[in-house]
């Protein structure tokens, strides 16, 4: 059970330590503690803290999609005929049934109520996922589509506050 921690409840040493830990999440415990300056044991029980209370929620390896033999990078604008709580549980539900889906989200102010990021091997594999799979769930009205070029910036952690 998560402890009932705030942004408030952090100090220093806790920000520094996320801070840290989102850019090189393979930190040693060791190499952690030094750039914090605390030793390792406290340094330690702060990291489990932060996990215990929800501030740090996984570990994941990023990997080159392109190495796995993913080449073509694509941004999907989904548009849903009703907007209730059914038709979205169960668009979002089939969604992440999808391995090639790598970002879901509920979206406003553009004519899209969803975005959905994927990776597919090529165009073939696109047409593939969107002809049977998206535009086959329940609701689905409108798809636009774009393809990413280039990946200008990588996604980052967070900005210390």
């Amino acid at each position: 059970m998560a402890e009932s921690r705030t942004d408030d409840d952090l100090d220093r040493f806790d920000r520094q330590i996320l801070q840290i830990l989102q850019a090189e999440g393979r930190i040693s415990n060791q190499a952690l503690a030094e750039r914090v300056n605390l030793s390792p044991s406290p340094c330690l029980r702060r990291v489990r803290a932060l996990e215990a209370a929800g501030f740090i929620t996984g570990y994941r390896a990023e990997v080159d999609p392109r190495r796995l033999g993913y080449g073509l990078n694509v941004v999907l604008h989904i548009s849903m005929d009703q907007h209730t709580p059914e038709r979205f549980e169960a668009f979002e539900a089939r969604v992440a049934e999808l391995p090639e889906v790598v970002e879901c989200l509920l979206i406003t102010g553009q004519e899209a109520d969803y975005q959905l990021r994927i990776w597919v091997a090529d165009m073939d594999d696109y047409q593939r996922i969107l002809l049977q799979h998206i535009t086959r769930i329940p609701g689905v009205s409108g798809v636009h589509t774009s393809f990413v070029l280039r990946r200008v910036m990588p996604a980052r952690g967070l900005p210390p506050r």
